[in-house]
């Protein structure tokens, strides 16, 4: 943007004199200043922020853009080659040590299902995610549970492991 000087004003603008003033600057004990003193940048921010009357209406939206698919059937093979990865992870994740020690970096392809109580396909679908990371723990007792990072991933929503090397 020019300056003032660069503008061309017609001769007949109403308002000639008080633009080519520029803005007004108010010392800090006049009046003016006192009664309004200087807002700062944070709270002046604010003012402009954009105004969202029916919160969360327009995430609702974007919610309802998002496609979701049924679950797939894992066939026996696909089973079998998860069961081999799962136990090779184990040996090699035994204790956290370990886990740090090998770093193993793998990615897990699962099931998540959608958890929008108001879409249609709430229970019947979700979406199909990869996480990759280091292995850090993997629970075939209990919880039948694998650990990527901070993402903890039940065993019965995976459909495929790919370990790094």
């Amino acid at each position: 943007m020019g300056t003032k000087s660069e503008y061309k004003i017609p001769e007949n603008f109403k308002y000639r004199e008080v633009f080519l003033k520029g803005k007004p600057r108010h010392s800090t004990d006049d009046p003016f200043s006192v009664r309004h003193p200087k807002m700062d940048l944070s709270r002046r921010a604010k003012l402009f922020a954009p105004f969202d009357a029916l919160r969360g209406f327009s995430a609702a939206v974007i919610a309802k853009d998002e496609r979701y698919e049924e679950r797939k059937e894992t066939d026996a093979g696909i089973l079998e080659d998860l069961g081999d990865k799962i136990r090779l992870l184990c040996e090699l994740t035994t204790t956290r040590k370990l886990a740090l020690e090998n770093n193993v970096q793998v990615s897990v392809t699962y099931f998540e299902p959608c958890s929008d109580v108001n879409s249609e396909a709430y229970e019947t679908g979700g979406k199909y995610l990869t996480v990759t990371g280091t292995c850090m723990r993997i629970d075939p007792d209990v919880s039948q549970t694998i650990l990527v990072d901070e993402m903890l991933i039940s065993f019965g929503d995976i459909i495929q492991i790919r370990i790094h090397e």
